[in-house]
């Protein structure tokens, strides 16, 4: 599996708790902030839940 950069470039402000909890899981608190993360299943659903909030690139 590789790496996936992602970047967070909506605010949670008025989301629901899960999706809160799952960009802090990612590692995104600010927005524009970046992480490095490996791509596996676990990390590709949490992807997925906050695909609205968030910015992949390969």
């Amino acid at each position: 599996m590789g790496k996936i950069k992602v970047t967070k470039i909506k605010s949670v402000i008025k989301r629901p708790e899960d999706q809160k909890r799952t960009m802090l899981a990612l590692g995104l608190k600010k927005i524009n902030q970046s992480n490095e993360l490996e791509a596996t299943p676990a990390v590709m659903g949490m992807i997925k839940k906050v695909s609205h909030l968030i910015k992949v690139e390969k």
